[in-house]
């Protein structure tokens, strides 16, 4: 697959096989077709239906027909091909651009477009879905048909549109589904699915039928295939982020240290004779996978002082994890590895760590600790929250301030919202709305400093209107929002040690 600036296309040195493809002889030739095939599915509107009579091939359970090329068969396979070779290129999705979703439903599927607008304005497909309704789904009323349809489109591309700065756009050819949000009687079903369309900025517009084709097309084929589409082609975080597999090299380093070390040679003699082992530890406990020897099945490291240093330094310096401490640190490592004098040495390191040295805080108490606002231990997430804003940041993708928001008595979870110095009340209550209110509904207490975004008629008028308590902190005790200011500090230590020495990440 190519991923450009703009869009994504299909690699065409693997459309070069697809177009040299031999026509199958046998279920495994059809299925490694259909496997290749399925890769590139996103760019082919009505691929299952193309692709059924060569599915129907590859069933090979009791009372299957034999294995049997067809005429049906090989238009299939010549369509596909063809098809594989004029695909339409999708455009990027772009999180900062507004998003429309079109969607339609038939009596046998769903289907629906996601589209952006390009740099000159105009609409381009980003992906497409489609999938058939099972018995069930296809006694629903057409009004659930087509509601049903923005559900799956909206559960589909959930990590674009939910939490998107601009409202998304959704289109369908059903009149009265304009009308949902107004109040009605709703059944459980409707009911659910009304909750779910809350946690969205949506607007739901009529378009005719004869507008959306390709949506429409793709809910009016009969041979859908049931199969639910997967994302395996999208990268969410980058492999640098993850360091619960060991790299190849540093595996072949272990490997290679542990071959000169002779403690490793008499263990694997003990483990190979069942003799006396080099270290005071039962003879259990060790094994050998792959030239590595297992401690307690965590890989022993030998007495390489560099070895060591680059296990450390990959679980202590690295931006997924952050800088911890000895104790965290230590016990990120012993996940996977183990060797005597572990400790001592891990802590040696974190001490002399120059990064936490600089930008970590001394957090030793001074004095007699300060009462914390009790919690309720019956809350649900998010219904007491605390808040305030990081300020002065240099600019980055144009914003220079950081909105954070609490759970204080039940998750403790966090949610930063990128935003700019100048924001007003009426900005601060719309963060709140997107970010909060739609995804955990009203909280009962928002516990703020005296800044003047919380401070506002606005902001504590429409606190009153929804009947959520506002209490401010005492002039100048950032202790009674300390919970907050510990999550401040803890970001801006983030910021410092990874943007410190880049400010233009």
């Amino acid at each position: 697959m190519i991923i450009r600036e703009n869009y994504i296309g299909m690699d065409p040195i693997k459309l070069k096989g697809i177009a040299e493809w031999p026509e199958p002889s046998t279920v495994k030739g059809v299925r490694s077709f259909l496997g290749f095939g399925n890769f590139y599915r996103k760019f082919i509107a009505n691929f299952s239906d193309i692709a059924k009579p060569l599915t129907n091939l590859t069933r090979t359970a009791a009372g299957s027909p034999p294995f049997e090329w067809t005429t049906e068969c090989q238009t299939a396979f010549d369509t596909l091909k063809q098809r594989f070779s004029t695909a339409p290129v999708l455009l990027l999705p772009d999180k900062a651009k507004p998003f429309i979703v079109e969607s339609d439903a038939s009596k046998f599927a769903t289907g629906a477009v996601l589209r952006q607008a390009d740099i000159n304005g105009e609409l381009h497909p980003c992906a497409y879905i489609s999938q058939t309704l099972n018995p069930a789904e296809r006694n629903y009323e057409i009004y659930d048909r087509e509601l049903l349809g923005i559900i799956r489109a909206l559960t589909e591309w959930r990590h674009y549109l939910e939490g998107s700065p601009h409202p998304v756009e959704v289109h369908s050819n059903h009149k009265n589904l304009t009308y949902f949000r107004t109040a009605q009687k709703l059944n459980r079903r409707q009911a659910r699915w009304s909750l779910k369309l809350s946690q969205y900025d949506l607007h739901l517009i009529h378009v005719p039928g004869t507008q959306m084709i390709q949506s429409d097309a793709l809910s009016h084929c009969n041979g859908l295939d049931d199969s639910e589409s997967d994302n395996e082609d999208h990268i969410l975080l980058p492999d640098a982020l993850f360091v619960r597999s060991i790299s190849p090299m540093l595996f072949d380093e272990i490997r290679n240290h542990a071959a000169k070390d002779l403690i490793v040679h008499e263990a694997l003699e003990a483990i190979a004779h069942k003799g006396p082992f080099p270290m005071k530890s039962s003879l259990s406990d060790w094994r050998v996978r792959d030239g590595v020897i297992l401690y307690k099945g965590k890989i022993y490291v030998p007495p390489s002082e560099s070895l060591r240093r680059d296990l450390v330094r990959l679980h202590h310096d690295s931006p997924a994890m952050g800088h911890p401490g000895k104790f965290n640190t230590l016990e990120l490592l012993r996940h996977e590895f183990w060797w005597p004098g572990m400790y001592a040495f891990v802590n040696n390191y974190v001490e002399g760590c120059a990064a936490c040295q600089q930008m970590k805080p001394n957090t030793h108490p001074t004095h007699i600790p300060l009462e914390s606002i009790p919690a309720d231990p019956h809350a649900l997430p998010f219904s007491c929250c605390t808040t305030d804003f990081i300020t002065d940041l240099p600019v980055s993708n144009g914003f220079d301030l950081i909105m954070v928001v609490v759970d204080h008595d039940l998750t403790k979870g966090v949610i930063l919202t990128p935003c700019l110095k100048m924001i007003t009340a009426e900005g601060t209550a719309k963060i709140f709305h997107d970010k909060v209110y739609s995804q955990f509904g009203l909280p009962d207490r928002i516990i703020s400093d005296r800044g003047p975004q919380y401070a506002s008629k606005v902001f504590q008028e429409l606190n009153r209107l929804l009947q959520i308590r506002s209490p401010m902190s005492t002039a100048y005790h950032p202790q009674t929002d300390g919970e907050t200011e510990r999550v401040n500090q803890e970001l801006e230590i983030y910021l410092r040690l990874y943007c410190g020495n880049n400010p233009e990440t």
